[in-house]
């Protein structure tokens, strides 16, 4: 009989039990969560875990009605099939989500047959006779148990031990870089920002943490901003060479980073100041603008432009919520962050009419709160680059890399580009093939002392 400790792990893990048939054997009109389907079901309730509280549900009816709804839309879009949208439902309705202190009860009877159950509480998962059970490790049954007995239980985070940095590893976590924070500011060559008295801050406090490039380029006589963006995401600009909506320039390939890191388990966020939160931001509000969002121009994280696309919604989220978010451990491991028009040096505004100047107080705000966290600490990195170079420059611009890993005090003169940059993002997180330009790319390994 196992019975480790009663823990609830968020993070989603498909062990689903009673389907383990081939992608092969699989029939047109079932679905193979462990085969050919997936892809499809990881994503799906990987969906659900960003658009739906589980622990912050009022009752499991308003989980799984919220489940229900991403689905639907799934489904909608031909991203989901019936029967596999039918199983992922299973999966929400037999968890934990919305019920205080019950628990996943996976039973192994005698003759070697396994149950899952959610139990009111852990003395309610009671063993059979001759048989085994395992109680409370994972949300859903659909991963508390395998075909023959009990799921493998989740590795456990290492006691954290006193001392001057407060992560929760005790010092550095194994395992090299856990989480990327990219900040985008706009139109500024290096040259413009180096030792300006306008920049106390990345001159005088950043700098002489980081590591940094002095010749960062942006994509090679890429312009305007728009397809640098859709350059970091996907590594080519995909002929676009103006600033138009999504409407104009969506995309409708999977080849692009986010995607990848979909596909991969790997969770990610694009926070974008001055959005709403109640809708896909596929048009300009405030000072936000699209163009500066290279997420919401690929078809399948907007439910191909869906102003209410569930997918694009759970990862389009204000950047107010990112301080709440490092708070509460339930930041992204990639998170992409652009400040509205007036933070980023785009734009001449009050109050301090200077672009650098407005840009550089927003970055003494921000950078704070991102390093005081514990994903940040706990082996997280901030990049912080420009779009473009000033007036149709291609740079160099600057690429400014804080992070335990870094170089402190370190610049070197390698040619990046914003291929670097993403080539550097798939290395850290493990996903191919490489996209687009990011094949030819050097990657800003130099700047670090340990990579990825």
């Amino acid at each position: 009989m196992c019975r480790p400790p009663l823990a609830i792990a968020i993070a989603v893990v498909l062990l689903p039990l009673a389907h383990a048939m081939t992608a092969a054997a699989a029939p047109s009109d079932a679905c193979d969560p462990t085969g050919a389907d997936a892809t499809a079901v990881t994503r799906a309730r990987a969906d659900i875990a960003a658009s739906c509280n589980c622990t912050g549900a009022a009752t499991h009816g308003d989980y799984t009605r919220c489940a229900r709804t991403v689905l639907q839309a799934r489904v909608d879009g031909r991203r989901l099939s019936v029967e596999c949208a039918r199983f992922v439902q299973r999966c929400a309705s037999h968890s934990i989500c919305g019920r205080p202190n019950a628990v996943t009860c996976c039973r192994t009877s005698a003759n070697g047959r396994t149950r899952c159950r959610v139990k009111r509480d852990a003395s309610r998962c009671t063993t059979p006779p001759g048989g085994a059970s395992c109680v409370g490790l994972y949300q859903s049954c659909c991963d508390a148990c395998t075909a023959t007995g009990c799921a493998p239980p989740p590795t456990p985070s290492p006691t954290p031990t006193p001392g001057p940095t407060p992560t929760s590893c005790g010092g550095l976590c194994p395992g090299g870089i856990q989480t990327v924070f990219i900040i985008l500011m706009e139109n500024h060559n290096w040259a413009d920002v180096k030792n300006n008295a306008s920049a106390p801050y990345i001159n005088g406090t950043l700098l002489p943490a980081a590591g940094h490039g002095e010749q960062y380029y942006n994509a090679p006589g890429i312009h305007p901003s728009e397809p640098n963006y859709l350059w970091l995401e996907a590594g080519t600009s995909f002929g676009v060479t103006d600033d138009g909506l999504p409407s104009v320039h969506h995309q409708s390939t999977t080849q692009h980073l986010v995607t990848l890191l979909d596909n991969a388990g790997i969770s990610w966020k694009s926070y974008q100041e001055d959005i709403i939160g109640n809708a896909c931001p596929l048009t300009g509000v405030g000072n936000y603008a699209p163009k500066h969002n290279p997420m919401v121009f690929f078809d399948d994280v907007t439910d191909a432009g869906d102003p209410q696309s569930p997918t694009c919604i759970a990862h389009n989220r204000p950047y107010t919520e990112l301080a709440t978010d490092l708070q509460n451990g339930s930041v992204a491991r990639y998170n992409f962050i652009t400040p509205n028009q007036c933070n980023d040096m785009h734009t001449i505004c009050a109050p301090q009419n200077d672009q650098l100047k407005q840009g550089d107080d927003w970055l003494s705000t921000a950078i704070p709160m991102i390093q005081s966290s514990i994903p940040y600490q706990n082996n997280g990195v901030i990049l912080i680059t420009w779009d473009e170079g000033e007036f149709g420059s291609d740079g160099p611009i600057g690429m400014i890399v804080l992070s335990p890993f870094a170089k402190v005090g370190y610049s070197n003169s390698t040619h990046y580009t914003h291929s670097s940059t993403l080539r550097s993002m798939q290395e850290i997180f493990s996903v191919t093939p490489l996209l687009g330009d990011a094949a030819n790319a050097t990657d800003l390994s130099d700047l670090f002392t340990s990579f990825p």
